[in-house]
């Protein structure tokens, strides 16, 4: 591949910022001195430890079904159909088809309800012995576990994708290659958007750097962007203000279903996680990762649409039922720590916990207007504006870019083949640590 098709491959994945400056640089040919420069002195950073990383470059894939459709083809001794064992749909298609062998429903899949007996067998023509219909039906039906559980997370990581580079991940290869300036913005942008969050009392640093300007800047100084494709990654108003209203139209439309779509998820999250709503600190044994995944991904959604409905001068339209913000969860030694130093919970917990949950306010099955969220943080000396909850947030400031740190379970440290002994190790996890033996000699207890 070449550096452009490497820029397209890592808005799937997530490459530090400094890796794909090093891409830019190769892949854009006609950038200027001044403009090398500083994409340079952001790529040299790219060889240091001479490129060696503990974290991984890339979201956690899930895990196809290929050695449970393996095991179904050699049980009922078929070779076909073809199957994606990647594809939860693709996966369940196939169970249903070879499964009519043994009138297998996917919709009835419980071992003790919903086998047939003996004499229904007998009567849909089925001439297998109990045992090895049993065998089958067992089969079929860890098969179609597999597939539910491939399927919620396939959307887990497409939804952990739309919280940290919007809808970039959608871009048609074609399209990213024609608009070459574009194309290396989005990439820079959305590798920015997707530095994992560090363990410290500081909010989080904005992805808009010097990099990330000197790229838009190109964009905004050649006509022919094609700023509908950059909005797809950086919903922000002066990109949305440079498109045609059909194609903020399309836009808003996608921002909007996809808040629906993730409130949902969160709310099915929400039900099973017994969080404590007025602190939204974890306790142990609560699904953090799972929630704070979604809850990025309802914010960035949630953002997106905003930022159009501001865009469109829409607003009013929506402030009959105007969602609020969903908080992430916060491990209780962080909470201690911003205890300890003086500080406390965020404002935003408190206005969060003032205010209906979000997916009752989108369901309708309770009311929430853009008054109520005003005055809600009005009540907690939040500026409604300012912090999001209902305009879109605004960086006045371009961030100084720093090379991108090795963590280990949010926590910095200096060099990643420690990071990568202390995370085997399980420091930082919360779980007790691993012993390691080296030597004959205890390493770590």
């Amino acid at each position: 591949m070449d550096a452009l098709d490497r820029l397209y491959s890592s808005l799937d994945a997530r490459p530090r910022p400094e890796e794909v400056a090093v891409l830019v640089g190769e892949a854009n040919a006609s950038l200027t001195r001044r403009d090398r420069a500083v994409i340079n002195d952001v790529a040299a950073h790219a060889g240091r430890w001479q490129g060696l990383s503990g974290m991984s470059d890339d979201y956690a894939r899930p895990v196809g079904a290929t050695q449970q459709v393996a095991a179904v083809r050699a049980v009922f001794g078929v070779d076909g159909p073809a199957v994606d064992p990647d594809d939860p749909v693709s996966v369940l298609e196939f169970a249903s088809l070879v499964g009519a062998e043994i009138g297998w429903d996917p919709e009835h899949t419980d071992f003790l309800a919903d086998r047939l007996d003996r004499d229904a067998r007998a009567a849909a023509g089925i001439e297998l012995s109990k045992r090895r219909y049993n065998r089958r039906f067992r089969m079929l039906r860890r098969l179609s576990a597999k597939a539910g559980r491939l399927e919620r997370a396939v959307a887990l990581r497409r939804m952990t994708l739309l919280g940290s580079a919007g809808f970039a991940r959608a871009i048609d290869r074609d399209r990213f290659r024609a608009d070459v300036d574009a194309a290396c913005f989005i990439a820079y942008y959305t590798a920015r958007r997707k530095l994992r969050r560090e363990f410290t009392l500081a909010s989080r640093e904005n992805p808009f750097d010097q990099v990330a300007k000197v790229l838009l800047d190109r964009c905004k100084a050649r006509a022919g962007t094609d700023w509908a494709m950059i909005a797809l990654a950086c919903p922000t108003q002066e990109v949305l203000r440079r498109l045609t209203p059909a194609e903020l139209g399309e836009l808003l439309g996608r921002w909007s279903a996809a808040t629906r779509t993730v409130a949902g998820a969160l709310a099915s999250q929400w039900r099973s996680a017994g969080i404590d709503r007025t602190t939204m600190v974890v306790r142990r044994g609560v699904d953090s990762s799972t929630w704070n995944a979604l809850a990025g991904a309802y914010n960035a959604a949630r953002t997106g649409w905003i930022a159009c409905l501001h865009a469109a001068g829409l607003t009013e339209l929506a402030s009959p039922a105007w969602p609020g913000k969903a908080m992430r969860v916060m491990a209780g030694d962080l909470a201690g720590w911003h205890q300890a130093s003086g500080g406390g919970l965020h404002p935003d917990t408190a206005v969060w916990a003032r205010l209906p949950l979000p997916w009752e306010v989108l369901d309708g099955t309770a009311t929430c207007t853009r008054h109520d969220v005003e005055a809600a943080c009005r009540e907690h000396g939040v500026d409604p504006e300012a912090s999001g909850w209902t305009a879109p947030r605004t960086h006045r400031w371009i961030t100084r870019f720093r090379p991108t740190p090795e963590l280990v379970h949010g926590v910095s440290v200096s060099d990643p083949v420690w990071a990568m002994a202390l995370r085997s190790a399980g420091v930082f996890s919360g779980k007790p640590l691993r012993t390691w033996v080296f030597g004959g000699q205890d390493a770590l207890d």
